[in-house]
């Protein structure tokens, strides 16, 4: 993601420069921004906890957040720093089981992209090569996750 400012990023823009998105056509992201709004979250909160229902996944688009999987109330003690332009909170990508396997913290201010994960769903049906390109983009997070717990 460019250096611009977070209030001057619309949704379209923030899609645009993001990985996880880039092989989408300009169309297949104005769906998906119409799925979208910008938040605010200040220093020390949290955007989701474990075990909550996951409805959105997010885009970071200023600031640090960090995750920390856990099982039940128990969170590890190491997790990952998230910086701008990294997508989180896809388990709302899978419907099958979609509660939230981790908890997000904001470490500063930040502002992410909330992108609703039923209407995404949606979207990936309709469309299965927006479908099948954002489930290998979403293999890759869910693997490197994995790996990362496992590596400590």
């Amino acid at each position: 993601m460019s250096n611009e400012s977070a209030e001057l990023l619309t949704p379209n823009l923030i899609l645009a420069q993001t990985g996880f998105f880039q092989d989408l056509t300009a169309r297949q992201l104005e769906r998906i921004a119409l799925l979208s709004e910008v938040q605010h979250c200040n220093e020390g909160q949290q955007v989701y906890r474990v075990g909550e229902p996951a409805s959105l996944v997010y885009v970071l688009v200023r600031g640090m957040v960090r995750l920390a999987v856990g099982y039940g109330e128990r969170n590890a003690s190491a997790g990952n720093m998230l910086r701008r332009g990294e997508v989180f909170g896809w388990a709302a990508l899978t419907p099958s089981c979609n509660l939230r396997i981790a908890t997000a913290t904001c470490l500063t201010p930040c502002s992410f992209l909330a992108i609703d994960g039923n209407g995404l769903l949606g979207l990936m049906e309709q469309d299965h090569t927006l479908g099948y390109r954002l489930m290998t983009q979403l293999n890759r997070i869910i693997s490197g996750t994995l790996t990362a717990f496992a590596g400590g």
